[in-house]
């Protein structure tokens, strides 16, 4: 497979040139709602054209969540197709947050279904979890290498359960979270400018200094906005790791539409705090 440069080059250009935001699309019903549009495969499809014709030209990476569009069956997926196309088409790398994870033949599947370059779906990284054991990802972490793309891995999530796991410790005193994030840096080590497999780490989980977030790979802190973290709250949270961070924001930004100059104009104000925040460390 003739591969593209690798993601982590190409995410890190794009945070240099655009700036750090990603922009969620994650059309569930209530968001359908207050745009005026009806929950179905019309109201989805307008929904996800005007996110990406407002953003796709303008921010670094647009995170579709895909359970929102699978929802409605292959109909929801033919949709889910176009944005993509039409989102990576117009210049934004895009993260599809799939969080899939199984074993073997069928983890590759998966992989492929995202990340081969002759996929109807093919995106420029795809969300993992590596809760089968981090070794599950492996043909996902193959076929990454393979085509260019890349992995985010949760790693220390923001929901409450996840502590149940995620904090759990293994008998050599080193938490699951944190072993997540030493398999990702040793994945990308020597990798120039950023390596391509990157954690997600939530935004309002407050101090992190005692988990090693420097892993040379992106940091994709889902919780701005809606969630309750601000921009400001960033170096705080992740230190020296801040450049590396691809702050994701959805309901903050989607709320503002259906009129693309909002959508626009607010992911533009979180985009400079974002800068502010990260070139203040």
């Amino acid at each position: 497979m003739s591969g593209l440069e690798p993601f982590g080059s190409r995410l890190r250009r794009a945070m240099d040139e655009r700036g750090a935001l990603c922009v969620g699309i994650d059309p569930h019903a209530s968001l359908l709602a207050e745009w005026g549009l009806n929950d179905d495969v019309a109201g989805l499809e307008r929904f996800s054209r005007t996110v990406v014709e407002a953003m796709a030209d303008r921010v670094a990476v647009l995170k579709p969540q895909s359970a929102f569009f699978e929802r409605f069956g292959s109909r929801g997926i033919a949709v889910l197709e176009k944005s993509v196309a039409e989102a990576r088409a117009a210049g934004a790398l895009v993260v599809m947050d799939a969080k899939r994870g199984d074993i073997g033949s069928t983890m590759a599947a998966y992989a492929e279904t995202f990340l081969h370059k002759d996929s109807p779906l093919f995106s420029d990284a795809l969300t993992v979890s590596p809760y089968l054991g981090y070794g599950s990802l492996s043909p996902a972490v193959a076929l990454a290498r393979e085509s260019g793309t890349g992995l985010f891995v949760l790693a220390l999530t923001s929901n409450p359960e996840g502590g149940e796991v995620q904090h759990a410790v293994r008998t050599d005193g080193r938490n699951i979270g944190a072993t997540m994030l030493a398999h990702l840096a040793a994945e990308n080590a020597g990798e120039e400018p950023l390596g391509s497999f990157g954690a997600v780490v939530g935004a309002t989980l407050g101090d992190l200094s005692s988990y090693d977030l420097d892993i040379n790979g992106p940091l994709l802190a889902p919780g701005i906005g809606a969630q309750g973290a601000t921009a400001a709250d960033l170096p705080a949270v992740f230190g020296a790791a801040v450049r590396n961070v691809v702050p994701n924001v959805s309901r903050g930004v989607l709320r503002h539409g259906p009129d693309a100059g909002a959508l626009r104009a607010a992911a533009e104000r979180f985009a400079e705090e974002i800068r502010t925040a990260v070139g203040a460390v």
